[in-house]
């Protein structure tokens, strides 16, 4: 006589159910792509064009604004002329080799962006770069 196995319906299912993960991983996915672009440096200029390559990046440098009216901002706080130096290298904590990028709007006098420039190289600061939009084709 052989006898059938017939399996419960209250066994426990061995199997793990992927579609909620997979549901919520995408949502997640969706989140930081929209989130992403949002996180960069908040003080508006309409940077220049220019076709050099852009620089490769180990460590997330300061960013030095200076805005069509004239004002400075060291990331996205406020700063006095006299004060640039001083804030830079509090925020830096007294390196010297920390990069600074210089971000300049287009429609002010570049002598001001240069003497900006100037004094940072002249207070030691050897990674002082200007930051400009990639070339458009038109």
């Amino acid at each position: 006589m052989a006898f059938k196995l017939k399996r419960s319906s209250r066994e426990l299912m061995s199997d793990i159910n992927v579609t909620p993960f997979v549901d919520v991983m995408l949502v997640l996915l969706i989140i930081f792509m929209v989130t992403a672009p949002l996180l960069t440096v908040g003080v508006q200029v309409d940077l220049p064009e220019s076709s050099a390559d852009s620089l490769p990046e180990e460590q997330e440098p300061l960013t030095l604004t200076i805005n069509s009216k004239g004002e400075i901002f060291i990331q996205e706080s406020k700063v006095d002329y006299e004060k640039i130096v001083a804030k830079i290298l509090a925020v830096s904590k007294n390196r010297t080799d920390t990069r600074i990028y210089v971000r300049g709007d287009k429609t002010i006098n570049y002598g001001r962006v240069l003497e900006i420039m100037g004094m940072l190289s002249g207070s030691g600061f050897t990674k002082v770069a200007l930051i400009s939009e990639p070339y458009k084709e038109r």
